[in-house]
């Protein structure tokens, strides 16, 4: 073709030789496209898959506002190798590799940090390999998921891509706390995902990674099990459920974790590692979750709960012979429409609630002059805290893109109880430090790939 170009004597456009030579082109890229998204040696596959979820986060703390470009944390972006190989018509093998990405922490920007200061990169989600025989299961070893991961968000609808109603501080809640006696931001480092559990993190999601050994049985009745143990760190067992019954999706989860002591997981347990010993935190959680939609309607409602047992916080130099009560619950709700109204996709429609209650949250010290102290002299510690929140959505799926626009909106406020601190010790005097609501608007799209 090329020595026919110079020469002068190419081929007329549009004749049946063009129209074969571009179709046969077409047909050769789309061969080496498709051999670069699946590609694998002779016996072991590899499918690359992922997302990308970017949004606009909006919010005002009652005396500041302003917007930032985020990567939505709910379901952050990500690419993925997975890939599988038959040993028997009963046996097979296969891997996982996940990668996280995000350019600008949804959970952690702040009035002071729109993202610039949160170093953009890549951490690792799941590093594994199984071996899964269909009639008795499978077993998983590397670094991966616990259980009971994500047991208190069960969704069958595409809000679970962007707004998981029993995860809030995934969006918005890195702020700091702003009190209402005096309008003054804290200077202590207190904020809002700090005052809902250590960061309101549930078992396994805010510290992916974890080397383990799991095993997760096969379906049946829309039934599977899974357990792991977790080195040093924990073990938890996990049932969940999904089926369609009588026109109705229905998915469903509960799930037991035992934290045990010297652990590295924090955050899923109330902040009392303080001792002399690192990682000194303990505790016991039980948690669960249902979402229901109905077929033909498209109505919907997610239900999660969670109540933490706490077994060492009375133990540690700052709590013990103060009274303390670290047990920990909240109670989470979505509930609306989605129908497809539109040839695009799925129209959804909701509202959203959450509550949260417990105590020793954290163990980030309120000192002398913060606008948070209560008497504005001494060092003083958070003795309890609930938060409340409200809000709702609008999502538009367009299923040729494979994509969801999103728009959510959520109204934060809480209650705070601190406690003076003597020599360390939370004996002192108890009083509330009243604080300032906070509004979240938070809107974007994902696509997956």
């Amino acid at each position: 073709m090329a020595l026919l170009a110079l020469a002068g004597g190419s081929p007329a456009a549009g004749s049946p030789y063009d129209a074969q030579c571009c179709a046969d082109l077409e047909r050769r890229i789309a061969d080496l496209e498709e051999q670069a998204a699946r590609r694998g040696n002779k016996t072991v596959s590899v499918t690359v898959t992922g997302l990308v979820n970017n949004a606009i986060l909006a919010w005002d703390d009652g005396a500041e506002s302003n917007a930032y470009v985020v990567t939505n944390d709910n379901q952050r972006s990500r690419f993925s190798f997975v890939g599988r190989a038959s040993i028997t018509p009963q046996f097979e093998a296969g891997y996982a590799l996940d990668i996280g990405l995000r350019a600008a922490n949804s959970k952690l920007v702040t009035q002071l940090n729109d993202g610039d200061l949160i170093a953009p990169g890549f951490n690792l989600r799941s590093s594994v390999w199984y071996l899964r025989h269909k009639q008795y299961g499978a077993i998983f070893v590397g670094s991966t998921f616990a259980a009971s991961d994500r047991i208190a968000n069960s969704n069958v609808t595409q809000t679970s891509a962007f707004d998981q109603y029993s995860a809030p501080e995934n969006a918005g809640l890195g702020m700091f706390l702003r009190s209402s006696d005096n309008g003054l931001m804290t200077h202590s480092l207190l904020n809002w995902r700090r005052i809902i559990g250590a960061g309101g993190d549930q078992p396994g999601e805010s510290q992916r990674g974890f080397n383990q050994i799991k095993y997760v049985s096969p379906t049946w009745n829309g039934l599977t099990f899974a357990s792991d143990w977790v080195f040093t760190d924990f073990w938890d067992v996990a049932l969940r459920y999904r089926e369609q019954i009588a026109g109705f999706d229905v998915a469903a989860g509960i799930g037991y974790l035992q934290l045990t002591p010297n652990s590295h997981t924090r955050s899923v347990c109330p902040s009392t590692f303080i001792t002399n010993i690192a990682d000194s935190t303990a505790c016991q959680q039980l948690r669960g979750s249902i979402s229901v939609k109905h077929m033909d309607t498209g109505l919907f409602a997610n239900i999660g709960a969670n109540h933490t047992f706490d077994g060492i916080a009375a133990k540690t130099n700052r709590y013990e012979n103060s009274g303390i009560n670290s047990g920990q619950s909240f109670l989470a709700a979505q509930a609306g429409i989605e129908r497809q109204l539109t040839p695009l996709g799925n129209t959804t429609l909701y509202g959203s609630y959450y509550t949260f209650d417990g105590g020793a949250a954290s163990v980030l010290p309120v000192g002398p002059g913060d606008p948070l102290n209560p008497t504005g002299t001494g060092t003083w510690g958070v003795w309890h805290s609930s938060v409340e929140m409200w809000g709702g959505g609008l999502a538009q799926g367009i299923d040729d893109a494979d994509m969801i626009l999103y728009l959510t909106y959520r109204h934060v406020s809480g209650d705070l109880t601190l406690r003076e601190l003597q020599a360390g010790a939370a004996t002192g005097a108890i009083a509330r430090s009243p604080i300032d609501s906070l509004q979240l608007f938070l809107s974007g799209a994902v696509i997956k790939f």
